[in-house]
């Protein structure tokens, strides 16, 4: 869904009906050079809210995904090597799997899974992405699943890293790692730190506004 009125675009939300295309650029490549990205911001929360009825329906299939206790934050410690990991890791994951629409995979309007056939749509690419660097030995405490709207107001997911240097997004549309706020995004809410099934508010799908705070 592009534009339309705010109800159609809070409607997009609630669905999750996520445009996980690439972005009209195309995709960026990225330098793997030794060296860290500059210092960001956080994506504050300001309150839980209902977890995405995709995430429920990927816990109903992956138990040892979302069985899992409470604990404590734990935000990556960036360093030259582990931030270009992370880049091989989101290029690698973008590049090798297939763009393709639920409907075409599953016959379902909706579906959040790994994208086994070599297909996923958005929010596979990011629990991809996450279970990957999981197997690299980052915490799950700091790779958050993020639901956004794009610049035309549809749904979208990505996977947000949270670090010493900031909150950083991994998108299937673009290998270029960035700054949550220098996405054009408008985050709408993410996985608690604490808990995967907590999920928290990041800003209202009808007012742009970001809250953020700079790293400690």
């Amino acid at each position: 869904m592009i534009g339309g009125t705010h109800f159609q675009r809070a409607l997009v939300v609630a669905l999750l009906a996520f445009s996980c295309g690439p972005a009209l650029a195309g995709r960026v490549v990225t330098d793997s050079r030794a060296r860290l990205p500059e210092v960001a911001s956080f994506a504050l929360p300001h309150g839980d809210t209902k977890a995405p009825w995709g995430w429920a329906d990927f816990c109903s299939r992956h138990h040892e995904e979302c069985d899992v206790t409470n604990v404590a934050p734990e935000p990556v410690v960036l360093t030259p090597a582990l931030w270009s990991m992370i880049e091989v890791v989101n290029h690698d994951i973008n590049s090798t799997i297939r763009e393709a629409d639920d409907r075409e995979i599953y016959n379902v309007l909706e579906r959040w899974d790994y994208p086994t056939t070599g297909a996923g749509d958005c929010e596979d690419f990011a629990l991809q992405k996450r279970k990957r660097l999981i197997e690299n030995g980052l915490p799950r405490q700091a790779l958050l699943i993020t639901v956004v709207t794009d610049e035309n107001g549809a749904g979208h997911a990505i996977l947000t890293l949270r670090s010493n240097r900031g909150d950083f997004a991994l998108d299937n549309r673009t290998d270029k790692i960035v700054a949550w706020k220098a996405t054009g995004y408008v985050f709408v809410k993410m996985q608690s730190e604490q808990n995967p099934n907590v999920w928290q508010r990041i800003g209202d799908p009808l007012n742009a506004t970001l809250t953020a705070s700079g790293p400690n």
